[in-house]
């Protein structure tokens, strides 16, 4: 999808990685899904450096709703991004009960805001940087992107492991 034509406006975004290859695929499964949490720590010190190559003034991770949460026991970007000091900005509100990685990209696109800003004034005048695992479609971080630039901040970029 066009982002600039949807929104309006392009979130410039970086990923360390390509989504393209089976390597990464089964990477993701394992360590998501399959709840292998030790394998953050075989990307962790390459995102933290580019994290902190970009020198934002916030660090803001994509949340995991509750039931997930619940499930994992871990939010996966989180774990990605280990010690790096992290804002929690946007809480999941979690509408939605089927995991983006169970939907088509049709479905992916049509989702509604699942996210909802905690403290607006904590992004307000400030460098932030959006962090996820995967660009997909780029819905995601486009809703996120969406309160965070609301709540005017002075420059908003993203990055992910993959895309």
């Amino acid at each position: 999808m066009a982002w600039q034509q949807h929104c309006g406006w392009h979130l410039s975004h970086q990923a360390l990685y390509t989504y393209n290859n089976n390597a990464m695929k089964e990477y993701m499964h394992r360590y998501k899904f399959a709840g292998d949490y030790r394998l953050r720590l075989v990307f962790q010190a390459e995102l933290q450096a580019r994290v902190r190559e970009l020198a934002a003034d916030v660090v803001v991770p994509i949340p995991v709703t509750e039931t997930t949460m619940a499930i994992r026991g871990f939010n996966q970007v989180l774990g990605l991004l280990g010690e790096t000091s992290v804002a929690p900005v946007l809480r999941h509100r979690a509408r939605d009960k089927l995991a983006q990685s169970h939907k088509t990209r049709k479905e992916r696109l049509r989702t509604p805001q699942p996210f909802e800003l905690v403290d607006p004034t904590m992004v307000r005048g400030k460098r932030v940087l959006l962090v996820d695992d995967i660009y997909t479609t780029g819905r995601t971080l486009y809703h996120a992107a969406d309160l965070i630039k609301g709540a005017q901040c002075r420059e908003l970029v993203s990055l992910s492991l993959a895309r």
